[in-house]
């Protein structure tokens, strides 16, 4: 009978599949052993596979380039990163490796790029597109970043007051772009972003605050869709009025060149996951190219800026089940050694789903249970898969530890779970591991940071005064060889 977890799987996806191998009865990621990785370094763990970023960009780089030859378009494509999807020194220089551009969302941000400067991983032709509501020191940071000789950067237009307000701090003359207040889906409960200007304001905005002010060259137009780029009625109705306002800008702005289609491709959550990239990259390129040349205008240069795509199929999370408890006659929850709501916050705020396999045990029976985290939070649960409304992972044993990984997580998770913060019930982060290849191939890990102590949660909540707290920090173990499988 087909009784195993290994049946399960193979009977219900395509598997293997090119990220997801099997080594006997332990699962490999990217030819990554998991379970080496367990033995050397335990769980929880979280962990990052850094050529997975390189990878995602050169894919999207050649579906553009593909598509701009194809439809022989006269404009340029430039690939930014999305920042705020995950700011760690390590995805950013991972990401830089590749000739791309970012974009920032807050003043600290510009900190960030201050700091990429002085390393040289970017440099004045970088282009820094700076998006998000712009407080006063946001205004002063772009400012100081334009003053000091940065020609690419471009803040965002994103209400009235701002092009007063940078005007005030900026020495002589500087580009922006204005994004677009773009109508939500019908399931939203609001009708239009809180971001931006509103189409039918665009080209007044211009006529009154931009064209006649010699201070300032408007570059760009941006555009973003909450639920990402999608073959969806609504995506590409979207996009033809925002083609609208594109024409009509340009025909009263000859400094008008770009077009920046913000949103983000979505990233694989499951294994039965499917989205034709290609296609769409083709199609978003033509609907551009046939607009324009309709009306009778240049193409724009594209801008896209990916942070999901860029960087969450580089992450991971592996836990082990502590105990399972029979709470009924149908319900086994399956308690893992952390929390959902503390290392995976998207799955407790937003319901997301993420790729979750067991990591070991793949020969053995299988059953449906829940999964429930370590705080005494009710929501803090991972309770069903896209696919069948249930968990199955292999029977639970007191004598086999049983360990999990959850794929695809590294996307927001660390920065809205407070990374090196406080977190719920005191629950501690869990190591965070590198993942790397040498020159020779071999996969080699270094430890980023270690889990939380006592001393360093203790610190910040002010218990300090005996002395015996001390001061948070990170550890950085060697880099080790493992070789690839």
């Amino acid at each position: 009978m087909n009784t195993k977890y290994f049946n399960l799987i193979d009977q219900t996806y395509y598997f293997p599949q090119e990220e997801f191998t099997l080594n006997e009865s332990t699962l490999n990621f990217h030819g990554i052993d998991l379970m080496e990785l367990v033995e050397q370094y335990g769980a929880p763990l979280k962990f990052t596979y850094l050529p997975k970023i390189s990878d995602n960009i050169n894919r999207a780089k050649t579906w553009f380039g593909n598509a701009i030859k194809k439809h022989d378009y006269k404009g340029t494509y430039n690939y930014c990163y999305c920042t705020k999807s995950s700011h760690f020194k390590h995805v950013l220089q991972e990401a830089l490796k590749n000739d791309i551009h970012i974009e920032t969302s807050s003043a600290f941000d510009i900190d960030i790029v201050k700091n990429l400067k002085k390393a040289g991983k970017i440099n004045d032709d970088t282009y820094v597109i700076c998006n998000g509501f712009k407080r006063e020191q946001y205004i002063a940071n772009i400012a100081r970043l334009i003053n000091n000789g940065h020609r690419n950067c471009i803040p965002i237009i994103d209400n009235y007051e701002e092009i007063g307000l940078l005007s005030e701090d900026i020495e002589g003359k500087f580009k922006v772009g204005i994004r677009i207040a773009s109508e939500e889906e019908p399931k939203f409960e609001f009708y239009t972003s809180r971001l931006g200007i509103g189409y039918r304001n665009i080209v007044p905005f211009y006529e009154k605050q931009i064209k006649n002010n010699d201070q300032v060259e408007l570059k760009m137009l941006h555009f973003f869709i909450n639920t990402g780029i999608r073959d969806t009625a609504y995506y590409w109705n979207e996009l033809v009025k925002c083609l609208k306002v594109y024409i009509q800008l340009k025909k009263v702005c000859p400094t008008l060149d770009s077009l920046n289609i913000g949103g983000g491709f979505p990233i694989k959550n499951s294994l039965a996951f499917d989205y034709d990239y290609e296609y769409m990259v083709d199609e978003i390129v033509n609907q551009i190219n046939l607009a324009c040349q309709e009306a009778e205008v240049a193409v724009p240069n594209i801008f896209t800026e990916f942070g999901s795509f860029t960087v969450g199929e580089s992450g991971g999370a592996v836990y082990e089940v502590l105990y399972q408890k029979q709470q009924n006659d149908r319900e086994k929850w399956n308690m893992i050694n952390s929390s959902f709501i503390t290392t995976l916050p998207d799955t407790w705020a937003i319901s997301k789903r993420f790729i979750m396999l067991a990591v070991n045990r793949w020969n053995d029976e299988y059953e449906r249970v829940l999964l429930g985290g370590l705080t005494c939070d009710s929501d803090d649960y991972y309770n069903s898969e896209q696919h069948m409304n249930a968990i199955y992972l292999p029977k639970f044993r007191k004598d086999k530890p049983l360990y999990i990984g959850f794929f695809n997580t590294g996307a927001y998770q660390e920065t809205i779970g407070g990374f090196g913060g406080l977190q719920h019930c005191l629950i501690p982060s869990p190591k965070h591991v590198l993942i790397d290849r040498n020159s020779d191939g071999n996969i080699t890990t270094e430890l980023f940071s270690e889990q939380q102590t006592s001393e360093q949660l203790l610190n910040i909540l002010g218990y300090q005064g005996n002395g015996e707290a001390k001061p948070s920090h990170q550890k950085k173990a060697g880099k080790t060889a493992i070789q690839s499988k």
